[in-house]
């Protein structure tokens, strides 16, 4: 891994408008996916975006958004990021572009995790960005408290939780609402992801899972639900294939639910701005 550690005390996150945690306590349900989808869903609202990767041993965001190739260059301010279109739109900083080899294994302790994700934080040259989405690894351990500590300073908009149906999912999302509120980081809302399956022959959406889990636990918790994001292979060919979905199935089933939760978001902003 090349690894190079810059002392930058320029504010690299000083013209980032607006940061959003992408959170959960449970692996396997679709932050990653989330997290993609809102960055295309707000860069097709003409805002400029950028993803910090934080989940250090299952980075998957370069692959999604067909980066894994690209190398990270160095600039007076730190590292630049990685720019997903021409457009430099959505850039994008994640622990995978320091591999040597793709399937390497990152085997750190804490402190080493902990420093990384602080140099991330504080030595990427981000530029000017609407929006700094965040995804996060499972859990509320040591990655979660360094990054929600570093950016503190910055006072993010605050977390997006990720939750399927199922009863398991939704109790370990609830220790994530602890985890909020014991660190003091406002929760946006709750997404239920992977709700219901939608037939790639009649578009019928059907409950695999149980139902309503989601919403339940946001109504538990007084806190906003955003919405509920269907199981659709359209969309998990996209993201196998590291192409856009907002813009090549604005038809599917997934759609709306995307185009929803990302309006009110930048509903939220708006209100944080004025």
């Amino acid at each position: 891994m090349h690894c190079v550690l810059f002392l930058s005390d320029q504010g690299n996150l000083s013209s980032v408008r607006h940061i959003v945690l992408v959170l959960s306590g449970k692996g396997g349900v679709g932050k990653s996916t989330i997290s993609t989808e809102l960055a295309l869903a707000l860069r097709h609202s003409g805002k400029r975006v950028g993803i910090l990767d934080v989940d250090l041993c299952g980075p998957s965001i370069p692959r999604m958004l067909s980066a894994q190739d690209k190398d990270v260059h160095q600039c007076d301010s730190g590292w630049v990021p990685v720019f997903v279109d021409q457009e430099k739109s959505i850039s994008l900083m994640s622990i995978g572009f320091l591999l040597e080899k793709p399937d390497d294994a990152v085997v750190w302790r804490g402190p080493k995790k902990n420093a990384l994700i602080k140099q991330f934080i504080n030595d990427v040259a981000w530029g000017d960005l609407d929006f700094l989405i965040v995804d996060t690894p499972p859990g509320t351990s040591d990655e979660h408290i360094s990054t929600v500590d570093s950016l503190r300073p910055f006072q993010p908009l605050g977390a997006i939780l990720v939750t399927t149906p199922q009863a398991v999912s939704v109790g370990d999302v609830r220790r994530e609402l602890t985890f909020c509120k014991k660190t003091g980081l406002r929760v946006i809302g709750i997404i239920e992801n992977m709700s219901g399956f939608v037939c790639p022959h009649c578009s019928e959406c059907t409950n695999i899972f149980s139902s309503g889990g989601g919403e339940e636990l946001a109504r538990h918790a007084e806190v906003p639900f955003l919405g509920c994001v269907p199981l659709d292979p359209q969309l998990s060919q996209s993201l196998e294939q590291g192409r856009d979905f907002i813009q090549e199935f604005p038809k599917s089933a997934a759609y709306p639910a995307i185009n929803h939760i990302t309006q009110q978001l930048l509903q939220q902003a708006e209100q944080q701005n004025s």
